[in-house]
Order: structure tokens, then sequence, then C-alpha cells
């Protein structure tokens, strides 16, 4: 990776009683597309307006390309793009008024009809906001965010209400982005998304860095379970498989039989088990830990509001 063009030392924020973000250190370097994910309430969205200069904070030390966020704001508002998660424009505004206008922001910014045509909204030009749908919403978001060209991109939630091919679709944009050169800093709830996109990623809870690290590390690190799971009628005796070899545990249920356990060749030895007891299975796969898996090790299972 490249130089560093995030670098957030000791940062601790306040409200009141509340420590939003407790003491985190971490650096994001020039090329990558770091993650950050956690629950609701973890302190995501402190960390990230702290970084942006929107809020600021009580203790520590912030650094965006050599800058410090809140003091040097216009120099690096030249330099950063932010993208929206809301619908944080009047309706009846038209999708070529809205880029002319955030191009007049900035000293030096792109062609925004190009960026129109590279993000396939050119035939929405004259439409106004209301009208867009979700995808070409989240679309516009992005065109503004990169009017000004910037070295570094910020995206909050980017596939939200999206469906899955305008996720997809979107994912493929952001490596796009990344492949010309930009950084980008990805807070997100997917961990498909995280495991997909990021070349590392962070996993905040209560205000902490819980781990750090790139998505195959993370998993790696957790040493969990591979899961075979396949479909049998009616009710059949896992005895045969809990016997086996590296197996931990096994669940039926609704047709379905879960087989949890690990080692070299479990997978194998699941299925020669099934096929010498003759029993009769479908639909057989095997589950390998996930990001998910790790998210779910470190920040527990509970509801958050």
């Amino acid at each position: 990776m490249g130089e560093k063009v995030v670098e957030v030392d000791g940062l601790v924020k306040r409200y009141g009683d509340l420590t939003a973000i407790d003491d985190i250190s971490f650096d994001i370097r020039a090329g990558e597309i770091f993650g950050m994910v956690g629950p609701n309430g973890a302190g995501k969205t402190t960390t990230v307006e702290c970084i942006e200069g929107l809020r600021r904070p009580d203790q520590g030390t912030v650094r965006v390309l050599g800058m410090r966020p809140g003091v040097d704001h216009y120099a690096l508002a030249e330099r950063i793009g932010i993208q929206f998660q809301v619908d944080a424009l009047p309706p009846r505004i038209k999708v070529g008024e809205t880029l002319d206008l955030f191009a007049h922001f900035y000293s030096n910014p792109l062609e925004w009809q190009k960026l129109l045509e590279q993000l396939g909204l050119s035939a929405k030009k004259h439409s106004p906001f209301a009208t867009l749908s979700g995808g070409q919403k989240q679309r516009l978001f992005i065109a503004l965010a990169l009017v000004n060209d910037p070295d570094l991109l910020f995206m909050d939630e980017p596939t939200t209400g999206l469906d899955p091919q305008s996720r997809r679709a979107m994912w493929g944009m952001v490596e796009d982005i990344r492949a010309r050169g930009k950084t980008v800093f990805l807070t997100t709830h997917s961990m498909e998304e995280a495991e997909r996109l990021c070349d590392r990623v962070a996993i905040m809870d209560h205000g902490r860095i819980m781990a750090l690290d790139t998505p195959d590390n993370l998993i790696a690190a957790l040493k969990a379970e591979t899961r075979v799971v396949f479909a049998v009628e009616g009710r059949m005796d896992t005895e045969v498989l809990s016997d086996i070899p590296g197996v931990t545990r096994v669940e039926q249920r609704n047709g379905r039989v879960v087989v949890h356990g690990s080692g070299s060749g479990f997978l194998g030895r699941v299925i020669s088990a099934l096929e010498s007891s003759k029993v009769s299975f479908g639909q057989l796969r095997t589950e390998e830990p996930g990001l998910e898996d790790v998210f779910l090790a470190l920040t527990g299972r509970e509801m958050r509001d």
C-alpha cells in the first residue's frame, strides 16, 4: 500500500457522560478500500465525522492528507469527497442542476457531464431528484462526491435499500473508483459488502476498535468451523455423523441437517458416512466461516437500537 492518507491517534469523543469514541488509533493507506463496520451506536459515524472535520474530538489527533480537519477545512474540502446517505436534496431540483451547482463549489471540478455518462445518468439530466429510483439517487450522490476529483472518498452505507442487481453494480463502481487511484473509506452494515470490497476492515463496538486486519486474516484468526448443510426427507439418525473425526455437533430441523466441524478431509468424511449409511440427501453445500462470524463473535448477537 501507499503512503498514509488518514492518521488517527488516540481519538476520544464524549457527549456528556457517554464516550462515543474511546481512544482509537488507525491509519488508511493511499489506494486502499478501508472498511469500518459495527453495530448501531458503535461510534462509526462519530469517527467518520471527526475525520471529515464535522466534529471536533475531545482528545487525540487526526490527519487527513497531511492536513488537520476543522483547521485546514477549505483546503481539505478540495481533496475529499463525501457521499450522502439520505435523501438530502430538494425534490424538484434536477440532476444536471445539482451537479452544476456542486461543481461551482470547487476550484478545479471535473466535467460533470462526463460523470453523468460514466454513472449511467445522462438520460436523467433533466429529471427532478424526486423521480429517481433508489439506485439512481445513490449514483447521483456518488457523482456529487466525485465532482471535485477527490483523492479520498467517504462512502456511508452506499448500498442501503438497493436491490441485489443494483447492489452488485454499486460494488463494481466502488472498485472502479479505487482502480482510478482513489482511496475509499467505507462504512457499512453489510458483512458481505465489507468482505467483497475492503482491503482492510476495522470492527468497532462501544467506541473501540475490536479488530483491524484484512478480511481473510480476521476470518482465519477466528478459527471457526465449517458447516455442511443438506436436505433429507423426514428425520435421520444423526449418530452416523456425530462419531466422524472433526465433527463437533449436528443439528436437524425443518428437513435440513447442519454438520459443524473442521479439519482436513472433513467434507469427504461427511459424504462417505452418508453414502455408507444409505442416507438419501440432496441440496448439499458447505458454508465457510466469513466476516459475519467474526463480527458476531466480537460484538455479540443481541439486538441494538
